[in-house]
């Protein structure tokens, strides 16, 4: 069995010296030879000549809501006061969303205003007017318009508007091609194994295709090699094949570290030139940049959001200069952190953040820094890079940030911070749904930190249910005391049942808080400052339980949900938390108290139409519904005003 050494970084390059580097050791000249690709297969591409329209879209009349069709003339005059019967068959045509209008018909009535007490007849209350809830022919794209001109970069959304115009094929700039090679024995094929079926160790290869689209999305196109095991020779040979083929560069993901099995190094080595490994940026920083047979050949980090981040500060700049395509470059803005970031010297450092608009200022809060925190990228409005020269932020202090999302959907964000409750998350799906313009953005630090944050000045309001053991109210006592002098209003959310997280079945026998303090009982807590902690310690001191004798009670976490995936993965036996969190993942639930759960909102953003927009969510049924589905919960006096001080 053959020995490797572990690898080493040999003189770490800053990211700029890195770039050049690169840029400067291939030659970026490309023909301008064009094929021609189905429309469905171009995202990414760049046009080679301007593309039309060949029909209209839509290329009929076509019903915009599930209803009946009606000639629009023969309702006026319907009203709750005098309904009119309409026959169907000959005044009233059933559609539903997306059919042809029927002949002589110039309207649709939704279905929600229909009654209907026979199979022949149907009754309305209202009229309705001409091509009402109709995408009339030609709505969207009129025959023989230009849809695009050359040199327009097609993207996801252009798909669905060069299909509805007719355009099936296009005639694009030939793009760079690469050979992505996924390694790592640890790795399996989405499709090759379900989710549940994950042994330990194992691990479900995502990278390949997020690169893959990457480099779709830049003006390049790509093939994923199979999954390659950690052996040298395989990998060796399987380069040099590529190496020598039609592609424009290969990319290894995985093995680019310094570990014994990461031979992306040695690969490169040894059929070429190794220009670059290491890179003084994180995430990021185990990449390797070589080449070999005149190509590049690059090494990307298995971390998912280091593999994306050595991708757009090296990758996509080699892409774009084959493409004769300038670099494209994110909009930046003045941003505030909520708290101190810390960074290291000689790293620039990539910190994904939420962004929103509080008062006068954009607020930046930082997202989990971990290379493998897929959700800090989905999640993230923007970028704040932190220089290698400097050691981090300090809390206020104005930096730029990249941005991730449009400025006017960041300054439409809402921020919580506070509590983690399950329902702030169907409260922001329902805030976008009715109000598009709008989100809602929570980061889970605890009920006594989303006070401070409104202290500081950092959020919109906060999620609270903070327990006074003096009286058993809830929250009034903390805000008087942790927000002297800022006026604020409390908002009800909902009431909600609290109570142990226990496996299915409930195989440990656990019937109380009493139960925590049996040895055979592995316990996970919530973080200090949180309203569930503060429950906890409560029950505790009513029962005479000193918390230390509980075997778990120092170990945290920070979400309802993360104590019920430590129950369900068996890491502990139980946990204290909400009565959805346990649902959600089908775990048994021991209740323990009915607790309220309120928004304490600053005023002087309680009058603002963002907030007015989403406390009138508050009162609309479809939420309040959405809410109660999720179990454990209690809506009686969900958005009336508590209290205001």
């Amino acid at each position: 069995m053959t020995h490797h050494r572990r690898n080493i970084y040999l003189k770490m390059k800053t990211l700029s010296e890195a770039k050049s580097i690169m840029l400067n050791a291939f030659d970026a000249a490309r023909d301008n030879a064009v094929e021609t690709l189905p429309v469905p297969e171009s995202v990414g591409r760049i046009l080679a000549e301007p593309v039309t329209a060949r029909c209209c879209s839509p290329h009929f009349h076509a019903a915009a809501m599930d209803g009946i069709a009606v000639l629009a003339e023969t309702t006026f005059g319907a009203h709750e006061s005098t309904p009119r019967t309409l026959t169907v068959g000959t005044e009233a045509f059933y559609v539903n969303t997306g059919h042809p209008l029927p002949g002589g018909t110039n309207a649709v009535i939704m279905i929600e205003h229909v009654q209907a007490p026979s199979e022949n007849q149907v009754i309305i209350e209202a009229p309705a007017f001409p091509w009402q809830h109709v995408r009339k022919m030609g709505e969207d794209i009129v025959a023989t318009e230009m849809l695009f001109p050359q040199n327009h970069r097609i993207t996801p959304y252009c798909i669905g508007a060069l299909l509805s115009a007719g355009a099936f094929e296009v005639c694009v700039r030939k793009a760079p091609e690469a050979l992505i090679i996924p390694t790592g024995s640890e790795l399996v094929d989405c499709g090759a194994i379900g989710s549940r079926n994950l042994k330990p160790g194992q691990v479900i290869e995502s990278n390949s295709f997020v690169i893959g689209n990457l480099i779709k999305a830049c003006g390049g196109s790509f093939e994923r090699n199979a999954i390659l095991s950690d052996d040298l020779d395989v990998l060796r040979r399987t380069v040099k094949q590529a190496a020598e083929s039609n592609y424009d560069l290969v990319l290894m993901i995985g093995g680019s570290s310094a570990g014994s099995a990461d031979f992306t190094r040695q690969v490169i080595e040894d059929l070429g030139t190794v220009l670059i490994h290491g890179v003084a940026m994180m995430p990021g920083k185990p990449v390797v940049v070589g080449k070999v047979n005149h190509k590049p050949v690059i090494g990307l980090p298995g971390y998912p959001v280091s593999a994306i981040i050595a991708f757009e500060q090296l990758v996509q700049p080699l892409i774009c200069r084959m493409l004769s395509q300038q670099e494209p470059e994110r909009n930046r803005i003045p941003v505030n952190p909520a708290r101190k970031i810390p960074s290291k010297l000689g790293t620039e450092e990539f910190v994904r953040v939420k962004l929103g608009r509080v008062g006068d200022q954009v607020v930046a809060s930082p997202l989990p820094r971990g290379s493998g925190t897929i959700t800090s990228l989905t999640q993230a409005d923007g970028i704040i890079r932190i220089s290698e020269l400097i050691e981090g932020i300090n809390a206020h202090e104005t930096v730029e940030a990249e941005l991730l999302k449009p400025l006017s959907e960041i300054c439409n964000t809402v921020m919580v911070v506070g509590s983690h409750d399950n329902c702030l998350d169907v409260l922001a799906d329902e805030l976008h749904k009715q109000f598009p313009a709008q989100s809602l953005a929570s980061n889970h630090v605890g009920s006594m930190g989303g006070l401070l944050a409104l202290k500081r000045k950092v959020a919109h309001m906060a999620g609270c249910h903070l327990l006074d053991e003096t009286d058993g109210a809830y929250n009034l006592s903390y805000v008087q005391k942790y927000l002297p002098g800022i006026p604020v209003k409390i908002v009800h959310l909902v009431r909600r049942e609290q109570g142990l997280i226990v496996s299915p079945g409930n195989p440990r026998s656990i019937e109380g808080i009493a139960d925590l303090t049996r040895k055979d009982i592995r316990f996970i807590n919530r973080q200090a400052g949180s309203g569930t902690r503060i429950l906890l310690d409560y029950h505790l001191k009513q029962s005479g339980i000193d918390p230390q004798s509980i075997n778990g009670y120092a170990f945290e976490e920070f979400t309802h949900m993360n104590v019920a995936v430590a129950v369900l993965s068996h890491a502990v036996d139980a946990g204290l938390g909400i009565y959805a969190a346990a649902r959600a993942l089908g775990l048994d639930f021991i209740p323990v108290a009915t607790e309220e759960y309120d928004l304490v909102i600053p005023r002087v953003h309680f009058e603002t139409p963002m907030m007015q927009n989403l406390l009138s969510v508050l009162q609309t049924a479809s939420f309040q519904k959405r809410v109660q589905a999720m179990g454990g919960y209690h809506v009686d006096d969900m958005g009336k005003l508590k209290a205001e001080f």
